[in-house]
């Protein structure tokens, strides 16, 4: 486990880090996160990361707690002061402290905490190798999915669901039986060699990994279509796997008691999974 943590301007043991009982993260999941895994010792798409980061804060008028370098320079430090090489570095900004009212108060000042942990990428490969079961589960979550929000219960309660029922991983499910997302990844399915993926303008979130195995395929010469897909065509595709940080690229070989194809990774998720890995290892 990490033992160093950074929480509103200082690094701290985890066992002594805490946050304000009047932080509008805790009051009113008031803010907004990032996941960055690290692969011998870099942070995997950085910059694309903070993009995001910023472009949550500002869709939520919330102040950044500081530029974007001396941001970066907190991130590596908790990395050294945890000698970690391989892991995931989460980032959390709130609206900071302020008294209870649902209304932005004027007078709070954001606030940033950053922890890691370890991140084992030789078992990541080694589930991927068999593949994982998936569940669908009603997507009930908020209309602005687009923004990565601290409010996740409906993601938990799907996640949650999807364990209770023996699967890895929830697949959200709109109300035309459309698959949106997972609960805390990006779906795709593989029918006759092209990818298929929803697009991130049709309110989902613009995962990125997601936005690089999209760049890694258009190298390896793989179509992608960029559209809705129906719990049946997932269920007939040749091949469904889903994206994030802390997956890579995750075959799904059940998905509730149907096996997809003959139950075992596919060819292009495989192809994928390898040219990422040698993205991040490079």
């Amino acid at each position: 486990m990490a033992r160093i943590a950074y929480v509103n301007g200082s690094y701290v043991s985890t066992a002594n880090a805490y946050v304000h009982i009047n932080d509008r993260g805790y009051q009113f999941a008031d803010g907004v996160y990032e996941g960055i895994s690290i692969r011998y010792n870099k942070l995997i798409d950085l910059e694309a990361h903070l993009d995001r980061l910023w472009r949550s804060m500002d869709e939520l008028a919330i102040i950044s707690p500081m530029g974007r370098r001396p941001m970066a320079i907190i991130f590596n430090e908790v990395m050294r002061r945890n000698r970690i090489r391989d892991g995931f570095i989460y980032v959390q900004v709130t609206r900071g402290v302020a008294t209870r009212d649902h209304g932005f108060p004027d007078y709070a000042k954001p606030a940033l905490i950053v922890t890691c942990r370890r991140l084992n990428f030789d078992a990541v490969r080694q589930r991927a190798a068999s593949g994982v079961a998936a569940s669908t589960q009603p997507d009930i979550r908020w209309g602005r999915c687009d923004i990565k929000s601290t409010a996740l219960l409906p993601n938990i309660l799907a996640k949650q669901a999807a364990r209770e029922e023996g699967a890895f991983e929830a697949v959200l499910v709109d109300k035309e039986g459309f698959v949106t997302e997972g609960s805390s990844t990006n779906m795709w399915i593989v029918k006759a060699g092209h990818l298929i993926t929803r697009s991130t303008s049709d309110n989902i979130l613009s995962g990125i990994t997601l936005a690089r195995i999209k760049e890694i395929a258009s190298e390896l010469d793989i179509t992608i279509e960029e559209r809705a897909f129906s719990v049946t065509e997932a269920k007939e595709a040749d091949e469904m796997f889903f994206t994030s940080s802390t997956n890579c690229t995750m075959p799904i070989v059940k998905l509730d008691d149907k096996k997809i194809s003959d139950g075992t990774p596919g060819p292009v998720a495989k192809r994928l999974l390898d040219a990422y890995f040698d993205y991040t290892d490079n």
